[in-house]
């Protein structure tokens, strides 16, 4: 069985990235097969792996979704990049941006992603869906492809706001086009453990979603050293292995494999 998890959030820099990278490598740390999708034209997962020129790939997300919507065939492995740490890749660039648009005239445009991720399912037990911080056609098709959903959230006022409207359209989602889509948790990000401020906006939280939503136990702390990653092309577990974010998303793999129990 593989586990498909899409990484959303409405806010951008709150962490979906860096949570899909060191989640997905952490996941491939105790042994399983893993692989990371980035639908955000921007690129930045690919470039945080270590790709210095997305834009300049020529084979990415949008070259398959283009293929699946065509009936083109998709050749083994076709777009799939690997990275040292373990976890195979499907980067994206600026291309994606058509994509997207195009997509409004394609017939079952929400279920493009899903189509594709049917073929390459049996090879993975993990795939992790990175999205881009709105609610358009590309998120839309990362919830029809997901079996769960993790929010990442920034102990921030605004972040928590965009929050009930992604709780409201995964509920949508759930009703009208994927009726198998969970919320996995609400990871909290960035949390500055100095301040009251980013105590109580934790706190709050809890309040609010801890009946409805699990709330994962351990926090991402906020850190330069995590913000540095990006420039490395590693995961934190490389860069930093024994800081506080390693120990936060270490947490974080550990809960999420515990489900499997």
């Amino acid at each position: 069985m593989c586990r498909v998890i899409t990484i959303s959030s409405q806010k951008g820099g709150v962490g979906k990235t860096a949570t899909c990278i060191n989640l997905g490598i952490g996941l491939a740390r105790a042994g399983k097969k893993v692989l990371l999708v980035e639908t955000d034209a921007q690129g930045n997962l690919a470039a945080s792996l270590g790709i210095d020129e997305p834009d300049e790939l020529e084979i990415t997300l949008a070259n398959l979704m283009e293929k699946v919507i065509n009936d083109e065939e998709i050749e083994p492995g076709e777009g799939i990049l690997h990275h040292e740490e373990g976890v195979d890749f499907i980067p994206a660039n600026i291309e994606l941006a058509g994509v997207e648009t195009d997509l409004i005239h394609v017939m079952s445009r929400e279920m493009v992603l899903h189509q594709y991720l049917d073929k390459v399912k049996k090879q993975y037990e993990y795939i992790l869906i990175d999205t881009m911080p709105s609610l358009g056609m590309l998120t839309i098709n990362a919830l029809v492809a997901a079996d769960s959903v993790l929010i990442p959230v920034e102990a921030a006022y605004l972040p928590v706001k965009g929050l009930q409207q992604l709780v409201k359209t995964i509920g949508k989602v759930r009703k009208k086009l994927n009726p198998r889509l969970n919320i996995l948790g609400i990871l909290l990000t960035k949390v500055d453990r100095r301040t009251n401020f980013a105590r109580d906006i934790s706190m709050q939280i809890r309040e609010t979603y801890g009946d409805q939503v699990r709330i994962f136990k351990n926090c991402i702390p906020l850190s330069i050293r995590a913000a540095e990653t990006t420039a490395e092309g590693k995961s934190i577990y490389r860069y930093d292995p024994k800081g506080i974010v390693a120990e936060g998303y270490l947490s974080l793999t550990e809960e999420v494999l515990h489900d499997e129990k």
